[in-house]
């Protein structure tokens, strides 16, 4: 064999081999999924401002304070304890388990077992474990849009068809029980709720989570709840968590929650679902495979943020209420935006349908794709287009983000789209 021979022999190719001709290098399973849209808007704006450009990210969903010091104490306590330096158990410590189901029972009004509980990498770690637990393949699962970028690929990975429902500003991105029933087939099997919403923050109103939640167990349906903004509303808006207005649904809902958004804890990955003993059962069994368990100096600081008061979270919930309404207040002086308020979470989801078409700086955007684009390049901030969420014409604003730089970046949008003829 020739030298030459030897060097081809030893290295992988880049060309397809003929079993590749067969079969895909990267299953088409995992080939389809689509990258999060608003991780990397984020991403691109982090990458820009380390080139030292200005730009204002409004991409993230993520708090801009600083995890509430007592939370970070006890972590480094548990950092320092040999017994986080080991597993737990798959399902997560026992009294974090315990502590979740203390802290159900006082913000949600509805009991729940510890052994009910299980501990997870995060909330998108529970989105896709209930989904790949309650889920066959083909079996559909009605997704009321606009909805989380993550819904739909973890519905699809685990087999899934979602099933887009969409429910416009008219109606203040709240879905209506005629339209899931028109949505409806015999191969339905659950409904999707977010409530506070990502990325609206619309709030169902109680009458409408019980009305929703009765239509769900009429037809014999698995609701999937995620309440991970549960203390994140404003005005008289009320979160109403669905086993409270509809009890007889327990042995048939799925809720997903966590400490990322409520204790500006995003990068701890703490978060956890509870449900049915056999489901719970089940995601347990799938976790062992996955991850064995949350990282144990993360469990002890998620149970140092439950079994503490709110003050931190209430002085956050006050600040997001001011710059929600400094957003909304400074987008509805944009000809061609229409903007609900937000009664939940840290996100507006404006309507910028009457922009479109209308040439701006030599470009004419069709798509709120390609006006967030222009908005990146022409201003520099960066904003998420509505086809990450649903149907073009809208855009996703984070106002979880620092005032002055809210104030800054909504300025800029308002320079910018007053020239748009």
């Amino acid at each position: 064999m020739s030298e030459t021979s030897a060097a081809a022999a030893a290295s992988p190719s880049s060309a397809p081999s003929a079993q590749d001709g067969a079969r895909t290098r990267v299953s088409r399973r995992v080939g389809a999924i689509a990258e999060s849209a608003t991780l990397a808007v984020d991403a691109r704006a982090k990458a820009l401002k380390a080139a030292g450009r200005p730009v204002i990210g409004f991409g993230a969903g993520e708090p801009d304070f600083p995890t509430p010091p007592e939370i970070v104490e006890a972590a480094v306590r548990a950092a320092q304890d040999p017994a986080s330096h080991r597993y737990t158990p798959t399902a997560g410590l026992p009294a974090l388990r315990e502590a979740v189901a203390a802290k159900t029972l006082r913000d949600s009004g509805y009991a729940v077992d510890p052994s009910r509980v299980l501990v997870t990498n995060g909330g998108k770690q529970a989105v896709f474990t209930a989904f790949a637990t309650l889920l066959d393949p083909g079996d559909e699962v009605l997704l009321p849009t606009p909805a989380w970028t993550t819904y739909p690929e973890a519905v699809r990975l685990a087999g899934g068809v979602p099933v887009e429902v969409f429910a416009g500003p008219e109606q203040g991105y709240r879905v209506s029980v005629e339209q899931l029933e028109e949505a409806r087939t015999p191969r339905t099997k659950v409904l999707l709720l977010c409530s506070p919403s990502n990325p609206t923050g619309a709030v169902l109103t109680s009458e409408e989570t019980a009305d929703v939640g009765r239509w769900a167990l009429e037809h014999g349906l698995w609701v999937v709840t995620d309440e991970i903004y549960e203390h994140l509303v404003y005005d008289d808006a009320v979160a109403t968590p669905v086993l409270r207005a509809v009890p007889e649904l327990e042995d048939r809902t799925v809720v997903l929650n966590g400490v990322a958004k409520t204790y500006a804890m995003t990068g701890w990955r703490v978060g956890w679902l509870t449900g049915p003993a056999d489901v719970v059962t089940a995601a347990t069994n799938l976790q062992s495979h996955l991850t064995s368990n949350v990282a144990n100096v993360s469990q002890r600081a998620a149970l140092a943020a439950l079994t503490g008061d709110l003050t931190a979270v209430a002085r956050m919930r006050e600040a997001f209420d001011r710059r929600r309404r400094t957003m909304v207040s400074m987008l509805s002086a944009i000809d061609g935006v229409e903007v609900p308020v937000p009664q939940g979470a840290f996100y507006a989801y404006p309507s910028v349908q009457g922009l479109l078409g209308r040439t701006l700086r030599g470009r004419t955007p069709t798509t709120s794709a390609e006006l967030a684009a222009l908005v990146l390049d022409e201003v520099e901030v960066a904003v998420v287009p509505g086809e990450a969420f649903g149907p073009s014409g809208f855009l996703r604003l984070s106002y979880a983000l620092g005032d002055d730089d809210l104030v800054e970046g909504v300025g800029r949008l308002q320079g910018l789209l007053a020239e748009a003829r």
